[in-house]
């Protein structure tokens, strides 16, 4: 119950900063809550932060700072036109179907991140929606429900919270948890740049930082799910599906 009352009020600040900013800036901050996460396991319990785990966060803080810095994402348009909604929810709909189709009945470890990603990509729709929500609401809460975005985010969002239980059901949390935590900013900055216009830094020097940083992010996150907090949490789940898997 306390964790579903952290989810709605990190959801509330997530609406808040998408009405005030771009996608391009506030979706690749959510990876920090792999930074917070990673200390408190350590002081609630015996495990201790190792190199490996220092190590992930900085590359994560540090890509994620030169990211900003050097992208200075710019907000776009509010308002998206009826095609590129469609094109935009057709093109998501078919890539979350064939990795849901793809991880049925594959190995624990695939279906993991299978269905981490097609949730990660999601959150990513879920967060444009969340914008496009958020504009409305400015608007007036007449216009907000008289429209058909806020219905649509219900049920992503639904849809996604489902996909994610499912991934970290399915395998080990080393396989669903980097999956599902970097493609949802990876998505928001893409659909954020080519459906909202909004601006980032081009050029040669300016377009490789932005490259390496976002890479140096995803990385990191991979390594900060590769803690042995995070074999700890999970224990011997993995190997039960994988036995299970091997008898069926």
């Amino acid at each position: 119950m306390a964790g579903l009352a952290f989810d709605i009020g990190g959801y509330v600040a997530q609406w808040a900063a998408l009405s005030l900013g771009s996608l391009v800036a506030v979706q690749p901050l959510l990876v920090v809550g792999l930074l917070f996460a990673l200390p408190m396991k350590a002081r609630l319990s015996p495990y201790r932060m190792r190199g490996w785990d220092w190590s992930g966060a900085v590359l994560t803080t540090a890509g994620l700072v030169v990211f900003l810095l050097v992208s200075r994402p710019g907000n776009g348009h509010s308002s998206v036109s009826t095609l590129s909604w469609t094109l935009l929810l057709c093109a998501t709909a078919a890539v979350t179907t064939l990795l849901i189709v793809v991880g049925h009945g594959n190995s624990p470890r695939w279906k993991a991140m299978a269905y981490g990603t097609a949730g990660g990509i999601v959150y990513g729709v879920c967060a444009a929606l969340t914008k496009s929500c958020a504009h409305l609401l400015s608007l007036g809460v007449g216009t907000l429900f008289a429209s058909w975005q806020p219905y649509l985010l219900a049920v992503a969002g639904l849809g996604g919270m489902i996909l994610a239980q499912s991934a970290f059901q399915a395998g080990p949390l080393d396989a669903s948890l980097p999956t599902l935590s970097a493609t949802d900013p990876v998505v928001s900055v893409f659909i954020g740049v080519v459906v909202f216009s909004e601006s980032v830094a081009t050029g040669a020097v300016a377009t490789t930082l932005e490259v390496i940083s976002f890479a140096a992010i995803v990385v990191g996150i991979f390594m900060l799910a590769h803690t042995e907090a995070v074999n700890e949490a999970q224990g011997g789940h993995y190997e039960k599906l994988a036995r299970r898997h091997e008898a069926v």
